[in-house]
């Protein structure tokens, strides 16, 4: 532990969980005279109660967890964006703006109307205003109990107006990582790229122009986003804070030089807009104000991921489970072995938006490979990368300059540089694990690591902070590290507080230990961020007399056998321990400053760093996953070829391992119709194929024995089949608006599953719409497996050769107690029609249904299906055009991606040939059959 010569003494410390940066909701910064409308349920008493005005004092000081009692610091305020004047008047912004409960109170078009307070006389600080967006946490609190994932983001949203309409800017900043991502793109009448976008990004808040929702004029966007986001917060503000001119000198002031080509790829009008309105909001919100050249800024097309529709990645259980929110048995808890929270994030968007460039997914899988076979590598980066904290949240801290200095902005900077340095001393670490690698990727972040910036960082550092000062489990550990992080003898006045500091505590322990003596009792100092130094004891009541404490101790609670307390004397010296720490903390706050005020033009450096320990981790959880089960390199062609697949999540929910499957889709045969009984597993094959899909996309191993992707660029499932209580939707109108959806949306790269369509209506209007959504599809190239149990589908094929007959196999076991048959499922899919016909009167003549009944369903269906097969015989032309188009398919594709040598080629087209010309007499036999 780091002190001085008078040091304090050595205080054993209780569980304290352990320490890092971190965002963290708490009572809203009070910044203006607003207050909210009445609203209804438990969530508008919560609002009404935070958001009454705040006279307590400075805004940033008002968290009651906070180890330092609250007073407004002496220290001076920091300047704006704009150096001698702002650019918009505080007290005006506030009066602009809407703020919207959630995107449930906002449904109807209407929006929550805020009524504006006049400001206190004479006070500048902003008081009573209730933000959505938590402020940022300048104290340092555990953070082991909040998720990586939990929302963070703040988003603004503007749409063109006139023949713009469909121009679509966004901007969106993550509180916990100083990154600002801009888009602009066109999107058609079901906004299905803004909704996708917005999913993707789970924001805490959407920030949209008033004139976006006129009470009984709303747009179409904001109704569909108040729709599909029920849980987000809405604030609106005046059109004119989205300013696309305002927005171009916001990037030019706070975008690195590392990623100031940014500038060339955003001259576009909307997405500017909205990055003016979402940085004057944050401002506003969180009271600070970024440090120039401090942000790392960049634009995102929508072209460079693939799009997974959030009713997608819901089917698919991608990130969260359908049966229990709370488990991970979906696929980012089959992947996720990451160590770091940025790592963590990482994953979770690469899931929700996979890459569709090659090269770079073929430069992952390169580096995964690498790890696999060089097991010192592999253990030394999970070593090195485990030891990395938030590196992103860090920066976020770092780089913001609070407007008004109190006591926890001081703590928070020093607490975040003692976080620096300890990041900045595992470069080296890290660097020499990497030193020896051979692929192109790993090779480049070692290049990043030989960056002389983290080298001068360090050295000015180490000039101010003590050698020995770093990150501690333990908030007392880590108090004695803030207060004694700076150097001696660089502040006379700093020296002479912490030497009164140390004297405060040992007088508190010598004092615990007089107490511990006069009554004979086995007293210990223990310490909390909320209650200071206090008194335990851990004893039974026969230590006791009369079973009772002495009167001297109050504030008494017990838990089991160990009591806590305190004394009068212990609470007068816990706050002349706390006014003696506001001093520390100012003088070394002043140091601090001064220090970052050195190192801002080369913290850029931590950007790359922060990127490369989130990727390294990533790949290191690939690599593990792989070790845990028989995962295979995919390859990539224009086939989607899966030999011996399985489902990845069912793997690790069954003891056993899932029964494999084949995969084989081409462009000849681009069209799958998959038939079986229910529970033989179509819908259960069919998310594997797009859970593969999605791994060989992020550069993951995928669980088959040999795997081959094209390359997908939308990803659309259509699985569910529950009402929709909450928009008035029965199942077929939900089917019918997720399977239009898919039509106006895919391509002829896309990916498309689709689950018993048209069961939710009768069987004749159920065939007649699958038959045409079938038809549309086929005519696109996108890659199409159809599970129906509608049979009749299955005679298509007859009118298109790219279509494939697929069914599960299931067996008849006889039940000689009942005199009934059972099905046995064996989850194998085999090429063809089912055998099985009326599989579903097969279950209900094993069930208890009355014989009578069954044998007239039967009778009934025979008659049916013969008059509709009357019409659906093949011709003999027909099936030899098929044979035509099947060899054409296959030469197509052998010339497009074959890599077999001269004499196997031979073998190959002589083989395929002698197939071709075995399929004529097939048509000869079903030209005989047709006769008949």
């Amino acid at each position: 532990m780091l002190r001085p010569e008078s040091s304090p003494a050595s205080l054993p410390v209780p569980g304290d969980s352990s320490l890092s940066v971190e965002v963290r909701p708490q009572v809203p910064r009070c910044s203006l005279g607003l207050q909210e409308t009445p609203q209804s349920g438990p969530s508008a008493q919560a609002a009404s109660v935070s958001s009454r005005p705040d006279t307590s004092g400075a805004a940033g000081d008002r968290s009651s967890s906070s180890s330092c009692p609250r007073a407004p610091s002496a220290l001076p305020a920091q300047g704006s964006y704009c150096k001698s004047k702002r650019s918009y008047a505080e007290n005006t912004f506030a009066s602009d703006f809407t703020l919207g409960t959630s995107s449930s109170s906002a449904r109807g078009s209407t929006c929550p109307q805020i009524v504006k307070t006049p400001l206190s006389a004479g006070n500048h600080q902003r008081s009573g205003y209730k933000s959505w967006t938590p402020q940022m946490e300048y104290s340092a609190t555990s953070s082991s109990a909040v998720s990586a994932h939990s929302p963070s983001v703040v988003v603004a949203v503007v749409e063109g107006r006139g023949l713009a309409r469909g121009e679509i800017g966004m901007a969106s900043i993550d509180l916990k990582s100083p990154q600002i991502i801009l888009s602009q793109f066109a999107d058609n009448t079901t906004y299905a790229k803004v909704i996708t976008k917005l999913k993707i990004l789970s924001p805490l808040e959407i920030i949209m122009s008033n004139t976006a929702c006129v009470v009984g004029n709303s747009t179409k966007l904001f109704t569909l986003i108040t729709e599909n986001f029920k849980n987000v917060n809405f604030t609106t503000i005046q059109r004119k804070y989205f300013n696309e001119t305002k927005g171009l000198e916001y990037i030019e002031q706070l975008c690195t030089a590392e990623f100031s080509t940014v500038l060339m790829e955003v001259q576009s009008y909307y997405c500017l807009a909205a990055v003016a309105a979402l940085l004057k909001y944050i401002e506003f919100i969180q009271n600070s104000l970024y440090a120039p050249k401090s942000l790392k800024i960049c634009f995102q097309g929508s072209e460079q991921t693939a799009m997974i529709d959030s009713s997608s990645a819901q089917n698919l259980e991608l990130l969260i489970n359908n049966q229990d929110s709370r488990n991970n048995h979906t696929l980012f808890g089959v992947l996720n072995y990451t160590k770091t929270p940025g790592g963590s994030r990482r994953l979770r968007s690469n899931i929700l938006e996979p890459l569709v460039d090659i090269e770079t997914i073929n430069m992952r899988l390169d580096c995964v490979q690498e790890l696999l076979q060089d097991e010192e590598l592999f253990f030394g980066l999970q070593s090195v990368i485990a030891r990395f904290l938030d590196t992103e949240q860090l920066l976020s801290v770092l780089v913001q300059i609070p407007k008004q200095d109190t006591v926890n902005a001081a703590e928070s900077k020093i607490t975040n540089l003692i976080y620096l340095k300890h990041t900045l001393e595992l470069v080296d670490p890290l660097k020499i694990t990497l030193k020896n690698c051979n692929t192109p990727l790993l090779r480049a972040y070692y290049g990043s690591l030989e960056d002389k910036r983290f080298g001068i960082i360090l050295d000015k550092i180490k000039t101010v902070i003590n050698d020995d000062a770093r990150y501690m489990k333990g908030c007392l550990n880590m108090r004695t590290q803030k207060c004694y992080a700076v150097r001696s003898n660089i502040n006379e006045f700093l020296d002479i507080a912490r030497r009164t500091y140390t004297e405060i505590v040992d007088d508190i322990a010598g004092m615990i230990s007089q107490l511990a003596e006069k009554y004979s009792l086995p007293l210990r100092t223990s310490f909390s961020s909320a209650r200071g130094f206090f008194i335990q004891m851990t004893t039974d009541c026969t230590a006791l007399f009369n079973d009772k404490l002495p009167s001297e101790f109050i504030k008494i609670s017990k838990v089991k056998n160990s009591y806590s307390f305190t004394s009068t004397d212990l609470i007068k010296m816990n706050e002349r321990c706390q006014e003696s720490l506001r001093e520390i903390y100012h003088m070394t706050y002043m140091i601090v400053c001064k220090l970052l005020s050195e190192i801002y033009e080369h913290i850029h450096c931590l950007y790359k760093l922060s990127d490369t320990v989130s990727m390294l981790d990533m790949l290191l959880s690939f690599a593990h996953a792989c070790t845990l089960s028989d995962y295979v390199r995919p390859e990539f062609t224009d086939t989607l070829a899966i030999k011996q697949g399985w489902h990845p999540i069912l793997e690790k929910i069954s003891v056993e391992k899932p029964v494999a499957n084949n995969t084989y889709i081409t462009e000849g045969s681009n069209f799958v119709i998959i038939t079986g009984p229910n529970m033989s597993g179509k819908s259960t094959y069919l998310k594997q194929i797009a859970l593969c899909q999605i791994m060989a996309q992020i550069g993951s191993y995928v669980p088959a024995e040999y795997s081959s992707f094209r390359i997908a660029e939308q990803i659309f499932t259509r699985i569910s089949t529950d009402d929709d209580i909450e928009t008035n939707s029965s199942t077929f109108m939900k089917e019918m608006k997720e399977i239009a959806y898919i039509l106006h949306n895919a391509n002829d790269k896309s990916l498309i599953l689709i689950d018993e369509l048209g069961r939710g209506t009768n069987t004749e209007e159920g065939i007649g719409i699958c038959y045409a959504v079938c038809e549309y599809l086929l005519s696109l190239k996108a890659f199409t497996l159809f599970a129906t149990h509608f049979l009749e589908l299955c005679h298509i094929d007859v009118l298109y050769p790219n279509v494939e007959n697929m069914y599960f196999e299931v067996q008849h076991v006889k039940n000689t107690s009942r005199n009934k048959e059972a099905i046995l499922y064996t989850y194998k899919l085999s090429k063809g029609l089912t055998e099985e016909k009326n599989y579903g009167l097969k279950a209900a003549e094993a069930s208890s249904l009355p014989p009578s009944i069954v044998l007239d369903a039967k009778e009934i269906t025979t008659q049916i299906t013969r008059q509709i097969l009357q019409n659906q015989r093949s011709t003999p032309e027909m099936e030899r055009q098929r044979a035509v188009y099947h060899l054409a398919t296959r030469l197509v594709q052998t010339a497009r991606n074959s890599q077999l040598d001269p004499d196997s080629l031979r073998t190959y087209l002589s083989n395929l040939k002698r197939k071709y010309e075995a399929d004529f007499p097939r048509a000869e036999q079903v030209s005989g059959k047709t006769e008949e």
